[in-house]
């Protein structure tokens, strides 16, 4: 097994402006309904935004290692989440969505049934997919005047 580490770091801003520092630094905010400023996308735009970029990746990926002519991947992702549980209104139900669903497009010379098996891989080597089926454990812990990386 060869584990690598991925690091991101953030640093909160003025209202709810999220600075992120990553490979390509970006801005997560709230929209300016929500009393933020709208520079960015939203936490929850971010999360469900990974799981279509990570299908379109891991397709790519896919079909050039078995030598497919894929012409595109198109995903649309939904999700559905009780706001009244992340807004303190209420101790029932949870934070996360409740149910998250990918509609994806596969421009390939692929059959309906070959596209099926396509996509189950896709979303079987997809490590997005595999965070929101399964428990992945989440470790916090608090630090006082360190950098955790910049």
């Amino acid at each position: 097994m060869t584990i690598s580490t991925v690091k991101i770091s953030a640093s909160m801003k003025e209202g709810y402006r999220t600075d992120i520092k990553c490979s390509n630094d970006f801005i997560i905010d709230q929209p300016k309904a929500g009393g933020g400023q709208g520079l960015g996308p939203s936490p929850l735009e971010v999360f469900l935004s990974s799981l279509p970029a990570c299908i379109c990746a891991i397709g790519r990926m896919i079909a050039a290692q078995r030598r497919i002519q894929l012409n595109g991947i198109d995903v649309s992702v939904e999700g559905d989440i009780d706001k009244n549980f992340l807004m303190g209104k209420t101790e029932e139900g949870r934070a996360g969505f409740i149910e998250i669903r990918a509609f994806v497009n596969i421009d390939a010379d692929l059959n309906d049934e070959e596209k099926e098996a396509f996509l189950h891989e896709v979303t079987k080597r997809c490590p997005i997919a595999d965070n929101i089926m399964n428990t992945t454990l989440v470790k916090e812990t608090v630090v006082e005047n360190e950098i955790i990386w910049s």
